[in-house]
């Protein structure tokens, strides 16, 4: 078993406890140190403390959303890898309004299979 040191470590920001402590679970059975926000700023409180290598978003959250949250981080934190999510349409908006300004992000829908969620954390791990 690897030190925990060792693992790679992931934050999970969503709203819905129950989504985000269900997706920290299925990534610390399968050798990731996961963290739960529920909120952008819940996220930026936790990235000040701890450094995640990749960081899961919601698109839609209460006050700061996903997007903004994810721009934001690239400017601060660039070595933290994004990833959005969301079962919301309106999400499709937001990302292209955020695509015309030049902010690419992935997003999968919800639900997330589980292989596509841990195939996308591996990708993003091993992307430079």
């Amino acid at each position: 078993m690897r030190d925990r040191s060792e693992l790679p470590k992931l934050l999970i920001v969503d709203d819905e406890r129950a989504i985000a402590d269900t997706m920290a679970l299925i990534f610390k059975g399968n050798g990731y140190e996961a963290r739960c926000a529920y909120s952008a700023e819940q996220a930026l409180e936790t990235i000040a403390e701890w450094d995640p290598a990749i960081a899961i978003l919601d698109v839609i959250l209460p006050g700061m959303n996903g997007i903004d949250l994810g721009i934001l981080l690239r400017v601060t934190r660039p070595s933290i890898k994004i990833l959005l999510m969301s079962g919301q349409i309106v999400a499709g908006d937001l990302v292209g309004n955020a695509a015309k300004f030049g902010h690419v992000f992935e997003i999968l829908a919800k639900p997330v299979p589980v292989p596509d969620l841990l195939n996308s954390a591996v990708r993003l791990l091993e992307a430079n």
